[in-house]
């Protein structure tokens, strides 16, 4: 195969990285002097210092050449950077004449100022392209260190599934399939939010009682979410939901995590994303969230939470007492009964 990496950040380096030990892999840039770079030190050093780029990697900022031949065309880019790319794959596949190979798209989030799911972005801003999600839990750094990892592809086009098998199912990494888009890009989209507010919990020194509680509360909100937009329920027993879910809440090398734990040590929004260096997709994220569940009327009192600490100027501690003031009520939807 000859896959084509459109998103130069970490995870998309990772990904091609991976791909190389098997396939032909061009990786995209918009930024010359970037490709350049990559292409003459065989390195990432902007985005994935200290990895090399070994295998049939080409670094490239021309689209155009990019998108020529290829046989699966990978979007890493972050959410807000979907839209234009997509379009601009669009005009090239046009152009070329050249029939429109799968198309995984490996962001995870809602469009800001829309809410709508990358799925939907797709669907717009290229229409009639076959495609999918690919997501799990997976950070770019272990993937690209040759550990274990596992992901699922969720498409409702066989095509595409097939071919992000045949694209990234080998050595350490399994691919399984799944047909519930909706459920996977849910999941992806809520577990962000979630790891910020585990991250605060964390910073606040509450207690491992407390980080599981949000964990399971967490995954109730992502199913709740989900259920109201036609997700399938175990979904979010699976890779995409609690797999991803425990791995961003928990793990060191997540980015919405370690901006829960500043937020808990009194610093300010504006300072954390600035030395992030990366997108935390979880802060967009959680007003799209938050509008579109008012919208639809589904409750989310974490997610309600964290937009009030990011948002609102409401503190940590704040936030917290909170929640732990809300009205007790059943756990799952139906109460039980004395009988």
């Amino acid at each position: 195969m000859r896959i084509a990496v459109f998103g130069a950040g970490a995870w998309g380096t990772a990904l091609a990285r991976h791909a190389a030990a098997r396939h032909a892999v061009v990786l995209w840039t918009r930024d010359p002097a970037h490709a350049e770079a990559m292409r003459r030190d065989r390195e990432n050093a902007r985005y994935l210092p200290g990895v090399r780029l070994d295998g049939p990697i080409d670094a490239t900022a021309d689209l155009d050449a990019a998108v020529r031949g290829a046989d699966l065309l990978v979007l890493a880019t972050s959410v807000a950077g979907l839209r234009p790319v997509a379009r601009a794959l669009a005009a090239a596949v046009s152009a070329a004449g050249a029939a429109t190979a799968p198309v995984l798209w490996l962001c995870k989030g809602l469009e800001a100022g829309t809410a709508l799911r990358p799925g939907e972005v797709i669907a717009q801003a290229w229409p009639g392209s076959a495609s999918g999600a690919l997501s799990g839990p997976s950070f770019a750094q272990e993937v690209a260190a040759g550990l274990p990892v596992a992901l699922t592809v969720a498409s409702a086009r066989d095509a595409v599934a097939t071919a992000a098998v045949d694209a990234f199912h080998h050595g350490a990494a399994r691919i399984y399939r799944s047909p519930d888009v909706v459920g996977v890009e849910v999941a992806g989209a809520l577990k962000n939010i979630m790891a910020i507010a585990t991250g605060i919990s964390d910073g606040l020194g509450l207690g491992f009682n407390a980080r599981a509680a949000l964990l399971t509360r967490g995954l109730a909100e992502i199913g709740r979410y989900g259920a109201a937009l036609g997700a399938r329920p175990e979904t979010f027993m699976g890779l995409a939901g609690v797999g991803d879910l425990v791995l961003t809440c928990t793990g060191d090398l997540s980015r919405n995590r370690r901006v829960g734990l500043a937020l808990a040590k009194g610093e300010t929004l504006d300072a954390i994303l600035a030395s992030l260096g990366h997108v935390a997709e979880g802060v967009a994220c959680c007003s799209a969230v938050r509008d579109s569940a008012r919208r639809i009327g589904v409750e989310l009192p974490i997610t309600e939470a964290v937009g009030d600490v990011l948002f609102a100027g409401r503190t940590p501690r704040d936030a917290v007492a909170a929640l732990l003031a809300r009205e007790p009520k059943a756990e799952f939807v139906r109460e039980l009964r004395d009988d």
